[in-house]
């Protein structure tokens, strides 16, 4: 087989792993979030619940912004 066809095979299979890599990672990250959502205001509110407390709004926002600046 010629020089440039292994190089060209190489190319090929490289790009055709860089593709299916994307895919699979896509619809990894999809089945991740579909389990575990991101976190939301009522589920702040539950946890709080949880504990025996009533939370304020403001309490949750700031919960909620402390989430944010954390990532």
């Amino acid at each position: 087989m010629p020089t440039g066809a292994w190089i060209g095979l190489v190319i090929g299979l490289f790009i055709l792993g860089l593709v299916l890599g994307f895919l699979a990672a896509r619809k990894l990250m999809k089945y991740e979030l579909k389990k575990n959502p991101p976190i939301n205001e009522n589920m702040i509110r539950a946890m709080f619940m949880s504990m025996g407390r009533k939370p304020s709004e403001a309490q949750i926002r700031a919960v909620m912004n402390n989430m944010r600046n954390s990532q």
